[in-house]
């Protein structure tokens, strides 16, 4: 018999029922004599049956399979020119951040290595509440539309009949909306499957409004540079891999010391910079180049410790670009305003209307608001009155800034982000001819063709062969020959002087 230290836990715990009663380490349902019915007064056999039943939340929609981390945020370069926000307001000045990241269009048991964008949600809990960044780790989008956003997962996810996944669904939609190009050519590179979850860049994609005590904003996008640099693996490789690595290696990395680290910066535009642009800058299918508007360091993230629980810590962790402090504004980029309602509400589904007052995603700073009961009301804040009381009221506090100032170039915003034109060819044909090199773009044409040739639509196969030769003919004809197809001529959009002309009329 094995001695009764095996059976000791860490803790010295006592095993008990949910009520915290006590249970036998010989423990049987409960029965009359030795092989009689089962007994309704068995407490903790119940119990354990009903929890079982009860133990799975709603999986995301999206981001469903990921990783998590602790660590912090240090502020290592003075930005208080630029925003009001107390978390910049002194160099060394720290917060404890929460990490997690995932796959997107997967579900829970679907493999690290898939080629689709990574996430990457940074938690971090501020004197003046919670700072949500919900990035990617490329700083682009399939669309800019967020009408579009529902149908598109759909066309990724699993065919309502077969319930596959399906080629033809996948290429219809990206054909059918060419802004998707310059995405699906970073996803079609190694870029696409990354070497782990924390060996990867992310980004904001969406312009953000930082605002100075003055109340005057410049735009801002996000970039978190990873320290250790960027892993990528090729197609092969991603098929070798054990489906959970990227989780597996995250957690021993960290257990090994090995910790993941990156250089946060900012890309900044004036907001008469941004009406002279050439793009829209509310369009999430474009970058800024680094050129015109170079990277401003601003601070560092440290990953140094492995979650405790993960179902509690990072399964029940809830991000949302809503979550934002004093000095740090949403601009109206549209995919933008979408998510802003989207994920709150995703997070009231999946995990219930108090869902910011589990631990892991609890504020720092003190809560007092009229926000009462509901499921698992955790703080419930005592006897405070539930409304604005005259005896005890809440006081408020003001922003150092009274107003901020607003895209003056919105009347475009509809031409620019819901039309199709020259302009959304022109980067990802830098990226073509000036980025990838040619093993690059040999491992792109190879990972393209290896999926479309499955598309059993020849008419998807055309039009997707267009939308490619509009970015470069000879990218679409070797394509084409890849999958034994015939050669396409480009797709016809408005020109890229069309764009930029009714822009120009709209905001003079």
């Amino acid at each position: 018999m094995p001695s009764q230290a095996v059976f000791e836990s860490k803790d010295k715990a006592v095993y008990t029922t949910s009520t915290g009663a006590p249970v036998s380490k010989h423990y049987a349902a409960q029965r009359i004599g030795h092989f009689g019915p089962l007994l309704l007064q068995d407490f903790h056999h119940l119990d354990v049956l009903a929890h079982f039943g009860r133990e799975r939340i709603p999986e995301r929609v999206v981001h469903a399979k990921g990783a998590g981390a602790h660590g912090y945020f240090e502020v290592t370069h003075d930005i208080t020119d630029l925003t009001c926000a107390a978390l910049f307001d002194g160099i060394g000045k720290k917060a404890l951040v929460t990490v997690r990241f995932s796959t997107v269009v997967g579900e829970a048991g679907s493999s690290d290595s898939s080629r689709e964008p990574r996430g990457m949600s940074i938690k971090i809990k501020t004197e003046e509440g919670n700072l949500d960044w919900v990035f990617n780790h490329t700083p682009v989008f399939f669309i800019r539309d967020p009408a579009k956003f529902p149908a598109f997962v759909h066309s990724q996810k699993r065919d309502p009949q077969t319930h596959l996944k399906d080629a033809d669904m996948f290429w219809d939609f990206l054909s059918q909306n060419p802004e998707s190009i310059h995405q699906v050519m970073i996803m079609c590179t190694d870029h696409g499957t990354p070497a782990g979850y924390h060996h990867s860049n992310a980004y904001s994609a969406h312009a953000f409004k930082f605002v100075n005590s003055q109340g005057q904003f410049v735009y801002v996008k996000i970039h978190l540079i990873n320290d250790n640099g960027c892993k990528t693996l090729t197609a092969a490789e991603a098929a070798r891999q054990d489906p959970d690595f990227g989780i597996k290696d995250l957690f021993e990395d960290i257990q090994a010391g090995k910790y993941p680290s990156y250089t946060v910066s900012i890309q900044t535009m004036t907001s008469e910079e941004a009406e002279n642009f050439r793009y829209n800058i509310l369009d999430a299918t474009k970058i800024w180049p680094h050129a015109e508007y170079p990277l401003r360091p601003v601070g560092k993230i440290v990953l140094n410790k492995n979650p405790e629980n993960y179902f509690a810590e990072v399964e029940q962790a809830a991000f949302s670009p809503s979550h934002l402090v004093s000095g740090i504004e949403p601009s109206a980029d549209p995919l933008l305003q979408g998510r802003i309602f989207a994920y709150p509400d995703a997070q009231r589904y999946r995990l219930g209307v108090n869902y910011g007052q589990l631990a892991v995603n609890a504020p720092v700073a003190p809560i007092a608001n009229f926000q009462r009961d509901g499921f698992m009301a955790v703080n419930n804040q005592g006897c405070r009155p539930a409304y604005q009381s005259s005896i005890l009221p809440l006081q408020y506090k003001a922003k150092p800034y009274e107003h901020v100032e607003h895209e003056v170039f919105l009347g475009a915003a509809l031409a620019d982000l819901s039309e199709v034109t020259e302009l959304d060819f022109e980067q990802p044909r830098a990226l073509w001819s000036r980025v990838l090199n040619d093993q690059d773009r040999a491992h792109l044409i190879s990972n393209v063709a290896g999926h479309l040739v499955s598309a059993k639509s020849a008419e998807i196969k055309a039009r997707m062969l267009s939308v490619f030769a509009a970015v470069d003919q000879g990218l679409a004809d070797r394509i084409a020959d890849a999958i034994g197809v015939p050669r396409v001529q480009p797709l016809k959009v408005k020109p890229a002087e069309d764009a930029v002309r009714f822009r120009s009329s709209v905001t003079a």
